[in-house]
């Protein structure tokens, strides 16, 4: 049976994500689908899949990204579907903790490339909600709601830039404590 979920995550908690959807395979719910805060699932055995989620530098459509999921399909991993440059991955497997990275300096280099996409995304929207409210108060030919929506965007990933550099620099402590 068929199930749909829908159901939010920012962006820098994707560790959540990924451990709800891993407490729903847990459950016999298979991923099967994702879409924009939407999740489909179908009924499997409790336990029968993992799931990981990961993020792609590039545009989910190049060669390269193709070769990395034909790859992952060779090795018995599930690409179940993408949502902008995440990608969502399940495997059968009796592992708990399935992860596509599994040392802690591919961890932090995974972490970069989010920590970049976001700043971004950070300056786009400051940029915009600083330029909206000053042509708003210069010449009164622009939305002021607009500039504040975009300024309250910009702080908001600004805030998930930090949290994203308290988690990598988490990790780089832990790979110094190993060396």
């Amino acid at each position: 049976m068929r199930k749909t979920v829908h159901k939010w995550f920012w962006v820098w908690d994707f560790d959540e994500e990924e451990k709800w959807l891993n407490e729903m395979a847990a459950k016999g719910l298979a991923l099967v689908g994702v879409g924009w805060c939407r999740y489909e699932f179908e009924d499997c055995l409790p336990g029968e899949y993992a799931v990981c989620l990961e993020f792609f530098e590039n545009r989910c459509n190049t060669v390269e990204n193709t070769k990395y999921i034909e790859f992952l399909e060779e090795t018995g991993i599930e690409h179940v579907g993408k949502l902008l440059r995440w990608h969502y991955f399940r495997k059968k497997t009796q592992e708990k903790n399935f992860r596509l990275y599994s040392d802690n300096v591919s961890r932090v280099k995974h972490l970069t490339m989010i920590i970049r996409f976001i700043a971004v995304l950070t300056g786009v929207n400051l940029y915009m909600g600083i330029y909206d409210i000053f042509v708003y108060f210069m010449f009164h030919n622009s939305i002021l709601l607009l500039g504040v929506v975009n300024l309250l965007c910009g702080t908001l990933c600004g805030y998930g830039i930090v949290r994203l550099i308290q988690k990598r620099k988490r990790l780089e402590t832990e790979q110094q404590i190993f060396e």
